[in-house]
């Protein structure tokens, strides 16, 4: 039995997806809301309720695993999020409950540039997370991933969104020549299932990206072009574009972009080309128009509308399209 902690999230309902049609029986962390979770679709599972700082309930959805998939983390919470009790402490408890459980192997999902004395709030979380899983003396493989792209994603929506919100110009974090390598999140979730029958992955860190470096202007000239929307970029000081971002995310609680998504692009994210393909034999999507087509099923303006929309009281209906 197969654990996957933040299994209704983006990456997490791509990996349960693809452990199922592998034959593996999962079961997924749902925690406990009076909203109806975000569940994978159309694939069998287990699905155990409880919190990361539930012990009892932890050890529970524990019983009889001897894999645990940690993907939990708050990042996309925004200026709501605390990162300390769900990325540390939530990591943390995973760990000792693992190890209390008899779990022989974890795999953690951290992000390009996880370092526990990085600037960066969400980076420094991570490293912090990574060394509890490393001294846990489980066996581990943590895979720090580029940022993602695919339906329902955090990149390419928050894209798209800006580009629908403001009909005048997109704003660009200084210059936007900040390089990224995008990584299909279809891609992530095979690297991560392929693992678990590569017995070299064990005790091991990897560093995973998409095939080919990207700057953000031209990011955001793609997602353009996906869309059939083009504006004026504006370079804006990253300072001052994170202080704009976390005002409106105060106003507008349900903003598919933060003042932390920001630090994504604060300096380069990459990490060497043809990772993928030595190591896992596996050969990334592009980053392109036709692998962004996901997007024009979206009814960006009732998205958007949704997104601000409720700040004022206003009952918004939620997209329906794929991924929202």
């Amino acid at each position: 039995m197969i654990l996957v902690t933040g299994g209704t999230g983006f990456v997490g309902q791509a990996l349960v997806r693809r452990l199922t049609d592998a034959g593996y029986a999962v079961r997924v962390l749902v925690r406990p809301s009076s909203q109806s979770p975000n569940l994978p679709r159309g694939v069998p599972f287990h699905a155990a309720v409880t919190t990361l700082d539930d012990r009892r309930g932890l050890l529970a959805a524990l019983k009889g695993v001897d894999t645990v998939f940690h993907l939990a983390g708050a990042e996309w919470s925004g200026v709501y999020a605390d990162l300390a009790r769900t990325d540390i402490e939530g990591t943390r408890a995973v760990v000792e409950a693992s190890q209390q459980a008899g779990v022989r192997r974890i795999f953690y999902l951290s992000h390009l540039g996880a370092d526990r004395a990085s600037a960066f709030p969400v980076f420094k979380v991570k490293g912090i997370a990574e060394e509890h899983i490393r001294r846990s003396g489980l066996d581990f493989t943590i895979v720090r991933s580029s940022i993602l792209f695919g339906p329902g994603d955090a990149f390419t929506t928050g894209l798209a969104w800006l580009l629908y919100a403001n009909p005048f110009a997109f704003l660009l974090p200084n210059d936007g020549e900040m390089l990224i390598q995008p990584l299909a999140v279809e891609d992530l979730a095979t690297l991560l299932a392929w693992s678990l029958e590569d017995e070299h992955t064990r005790n091991r860190t990897y560093e995973v990206g998409g095939g080919e470096y990207v700057s953000l202007r031209q990011a955001v000239s793609i997602v353009m072009d996906a869309l059939g929307r083009r504006r004026p970029l504006v370079s804006v000081s990253l300072p001052y574009l994170r202080l704009l971002t976390a005002f409106l995310e105060n106003l507008f609680p349900r903003l598919p972009v933060s003042a932390y998504w920001l630090d994504y692009f604060a300096v380069n994210r990459t990490c060497p080309l043809g990772t993928l393909s030595q190591q896992f034999d596996l050969m990334p999507q592009r980053f392109s128009v036709p692998n962004l087509k996901y997007l024009r099923d979206v009814r960006w303006g009732r998205f958007v509308w949704y997104t601000l929309g409720r700040r004022r009281g206003v009952a918004a209906e939620r997209p329906k399209a794929r991924g929202f």
